[in-house]
């Protein structure tokens, strides 16, 4: 690679990492908007390992020599520029020093997705993109198959839900649910015992419910505060809630998909 240095954020040839923390780039995007940001050596490598087509680098001078032979080995421009630049352009602290910008691919059909899936995270409302990249994490290493969105989910592409997730947004697949609630109706066509999780001390714990190995199961999660709708928990086939102690009524979005993943995800190995 040859650097590239970059001395201001009106340079346009770095206009893909400019304003980083802009309202508008917390969107929900589709494919066609273009491009996602990646930060942090790690996640860049792992979105090129995935297959998105990279656009180009922006890095600190202090990190430029630290990055990996699979950073270095991209085929795209590296730009340079310093802590200071950085902060300018993108609007936060690059503390990890490296950003790059990838295209994005075509967002599978729902269908796709489902195919030999068994486990699988539906998501209604997640408009938190830190709760958002926790719970792809947590699907990744704890045995689900396959994530879904609902219409008024974030963007698992976010920068900020990317880096949370350490780039296991690439490895888990996903896809949007247009029709909502109506999708649920469908899951459950499709053989899929679909759960959803409430605090409500009616709904039955989690622990009391036996699951076979091969049944098809999906976990529905609201957002965080209003949990799911009405609607949502009418087209379940059973809610269900994890015990906690006395006094404490819930727990946060992101560690109640972690337990859950762990109770119902495959068993590793």
């Amino acid at each position: 690679m040859t650097p590239v240095p970059v001395s201001g954020p009106d340079d346009p040839r770095v206009a893909d990492y400019v304003g980083l923390t802009d309202g508008v780039r917390k969107m929900r995007h589709r494919p066609a908007d273009g491009f996602f940001i990646a930060e942090g050596d790690q996640v860049v490598r792992r979105a090129a390992a995935a297959g998105y087509p990279v656009r180009s680098v922006l890095v600190s001078p202090q990190r430029l020599d630290a990055l990996s032979p699979e950073v270095h080995a991209l085929d795209c421009a590296v730009y340079v520029a310093p802590y200071d630049v950085l902060e300018r352009l993108t609007g936060f602290h690059v503390h990890r020093g490296v950003l790059a910008s990838f295209g994005r691919l075509p967002t599978p059909d729902p269908a796709v997705v489902l195919e030999g899936a068994r486990r699988v995270l539906v998501l209604e409302g997640m408009n938190n993109h830190t709760n958002l990249g926790a719970v792809f994490r947590s699907a990744a290493a704890l045995g689900m198959d396959a994530v879904l969105l609902d219409p008024s989910c974030c963007d698992p592409l976010y920068r900020r839900s990317v880096r949370v997730s350490m780039g296991e947004v690439f490895n888990v697949p996903y896809a949007w649910l247009d029709d909502w609630p109506g999708a649920l109706g469908d899951l459950v066509d499709r053989g899929f015992r679909v759960l959803a999780l409430t605090p409500a001390a009616d709904a039955v714990s989690l622990r009391d419910v036996a699951l076979a190995d091969d049944e098809r199961v999906a976990l529905l999660l609201g957002a965080e505060g209003p949990g799911l709708t009405a609607d949502a928990q009418r087209a379940s086939t059973l809610r269900v809630r994890l015990p906690m102690a006395e006094g404490v009524d819930s727990l946060n979005v992101a560690a109640a998909a972690a337990i859950a993943c762990w109770v119902v995800g495959r068993p590793a190995g």
